[in-house]
């Protein structure tokens, strides 16, 4: 039988294996934390033509029944099948590095002039059989193996020796020995003994956690590629979208471990994949990087986020100590090392200091703008000699979330719009050349200031009702029609709600970046470089970009798009020791501002409620063009 994915591709498809292993089987994973076992809900694929045996329905709802939605790994085909996978459903495997200047990680680290030096070392050591001439026991002659290999100051932990005598039996005394450098003071600490043909191959995850999403690199150690790439949303957006809210969830809720599980499950179900494709074993996962912001890191392992929303918001932890793989609860070896970036406030996170160490304004004298737009938005001003950095809150909306139809920038999304200012019908353009899916954050930006420019919206964002037929009214008030698929009757839509989330967030981010200039004294052509960072960079349009009202009025050629730079500061701080300290000294650097308690900052804000903002001349290079779409709309 025949099982086509809408918008992929065509497969076999047996009566007797369930559809959540015939895809896997064929390379398309779905998000399962619990392995496919029916119990999490999450392996959701709609059946849009054909019949199916459906075993159990779990945990979904009846309108997800009666719209034709099961669980993947609970249903069978009885004939030929076409479904449709939701986005939150499919685990993204064998993804691109997000920019030109990472698509060669282990080249772009030769860039700071240090060689690969991972976190965790291998050491090979021949040790002498015991015999009634030397008698001394296991632990004392790796010791003395160790000394012999000119590694002095060796710690060794309960879980070490508690197999040594086996092990070193086992492996006829010659062992590979895998330890860590403790806090850069010549201190070291042994973490597993392995036989000579006992997990050779050495392989590290860097993982970033976004609030909205999570990516993970799966890595060669020795030769610092990245073998694989997998990404899916946080399964913590079920508990809210944004960090406030899933603290309340943690504290008032008392839900801290139910974030962590699914975070962690996340993680996890991604490692499987990965792991799986390609005959990984656990053991072989040597050590482990994840970088994330303040409230994410706290929650990944198991911390109160509480005092993060509490003013004076004080964080827990801000520099983590090398937490082992059991602690953390990830599928790895149990006594590597897990490396957490270290955060900077409670509102600036590890993310932030490591895209600052993957941009490298921290090594250069030419004063720059660092912006993370995701979740939550960052910004940083600063060069080699001082760095500043403020915080405000986007929602998740450019990352999809909050967006009737949004989606990360994945296949199927649509990443660009133009719209023809006569006939008002839109030219979209969709990543990977299939069928549109959803929008993502590049798409949205281009889509509310071609409205704009046509007439469509004005400078609130409020719908020219009657200009064409394509603003209709919808479930949440009016929307612009941006796609229709007839066949699967299935439209893409940017509703009244989406744009005032949009038009809010853009507001959020140049107010922030507006006060921290204010804050430190420059003008805006004071910037020589604008970092952007995020997930949906890579197709943003400078200039459409600026219509909106959300980056300063600067050249394009000022601007460079750096993609996720949270999980390529992980990735450099994997690979070597130099620059997992230089990561420490960049956030050690960092002067956080709380823009929350600035005067001003609201005034600022509610400026900024407007394409592009009620002050023009904060825009000088576009201000005329913007007056001739202000005339067109009066």
């Amino acid at each position: 039988m025949e099982l086509k994915i809408f918008g992929d591709k065509t497969i076999e498809v047996g009566a007797k294996e369930d559809l959540y292993n015939t895809l896997k089987g064929q390379g398309t994973y779905l998000v399962a934390p619990c392995g496919g076992k029916g119990t999490c809900g999450k392996c959701k694929v709609r059946i849009l033509d054909g019949k199916v045996d459906c075993k159990s329905y779990g945990r979904l709802e009846q309108k997800e029944r009666l719209e034709g939605v099961v669980l993947a790994c609970q249903t069978n085909a009885k004939t030929d099948l076409t479904i449709e996978i939701p986005r939150q459903s499919r685990l993204t495997l064998g993804g691109k590095i997000a920019s030109t200047a990472f698509k060669e990680p282990a080249e772009y680290l030769k860039s700071y002039n240090f060689e690969i030096n991972p976190i965790v070392k291998r050491v090979f050591l021949k040790l002498p059989p015991p015999s009634i001439e030397d008698n001394i026991s296991d632990l004392e002659r790796l010791k003395r193996a160790v000394l012999e290999a000119a590694l002095e100051n060796m710690r060794f932990s309960y879980e070490l020796v508690a197999t040594l005598g086996e092990t070193l039996r086992t492996a006829n005394w010659n062992v590979t020995l895998s330890y860590a450098e403790e806090e850069n003071i010549n201190t070291f600490e042994a973490l597993s003994l392995f036989s000579q043909d006992e997990c050779s191959r050495r392989y590290g995850i860097a993982v970033d956690i976004g609030t909205t999403t999570v990516v993970v690199y799966l890595i060669d150690l020795v030769s610092g590629r990245i073998i694989d790439i997998g990404s899916t949303y946080n399964s913590q957006t079920r508990f809210g979208d944004d960090v406030i809210t899933r603290i309340v969830f943690a504290t008032e809720g008392g839900g801290l471990n139910d974030l962590r599980e699914a975070v962690v499950s996340d993680i996890n179900t991604i490692l499987d994949s990965l792991s799986d494709r390609h005959g990984i074993e656990m053991c072989e996962i040597d050590a482990c990087a994840v970088s994330g912001n303040t409230t994410m890191s706290q929650i990944f392992w198991g911390l109160n986020p509480e005092t993060i929303r509490e003013d004076p918001y004080i964080p827990t932890i801000n520099y983590y100590p090398l937490w082992k793989g059991k602690t953390s609860g990830l599928k790895i070896n149990p006594q590597s090392p897990v490396y957490t970036s270290p955060c900077v406030a409670s509102y600036v996170g590890g993310d932030i200091a490591a895209g600052i160490l993957a941009s490298k304004m921290y090594r250069n004298s030419e004063i720059a703008l660092f912006m993370d737009i995701g979740t939550n938005a960052e910004i940083v001003i600063g060069n080699n000699e001082w760095l500043m950095t403020a915080a405000c809150s986007a929602g998740p909306c450019f990352e999809g979330g909050g967006i009737k139809n949004g989606m990360r920038a994945t296949p199927g999304a649509i990443e660009s719009i133009k719209i023809d200012p006569n006939t008002y019908e839109p030219i979209i353009s969709v990543i990977g050349g299939v069928t549109p899916m959803g929008i993502c954050g590049s798409g949205m930006i281009d889509a509310i200031v071609e409205m704009f420019k046509t007439g469509l919206i004005n400078q609130k964002g409020i719908f020219a009702q009657g200009k064409t037929n394509r603003i209709r009214e919808g479930e949440e008030g009016l929307e612009f029609l941006i796609y229709s698929d007839k066949e699967l009757k299935r439209d893409i839509v940017l509703t009244k709600v989406d744009i005032e989330n949009l038009i809010r967030a853009k507001a959020a981010i140049f107010a922030g970046v507006t006060l921290l200039l204010k804050e430190v004294g420059l003008p805006v052509d004071a910037i020589e470089k604008v970092y952007i960072a995020g997930g949906f960079g890579n197709s943003l349009n400078v200039e459409q970009t600026k219509m909106l009202g959300m980056i300063p009025d600067l050249p394009v050629e000022k601007y460079v798009f750096l993609g996720n730079t949270s999980i390529v500061g992980a990735y450099l701080s994997l690979m070597c020791d130099e620059l997992r300290y230089e990561l420490e000294e960049i956030a050690s650097k960092m002067t956080y501002i709380e823009l929350s308690v600035i005067a001003g900052y609201m005034d600022e804000y509610m400026s900024a409620m407007f394409i592009p903002h009620t002050d023009l001349s904060v825009f000088p290079s576009i201000k005329d063009e913007i007056g001739k779409y202000l005339y067109q709309i009066n």
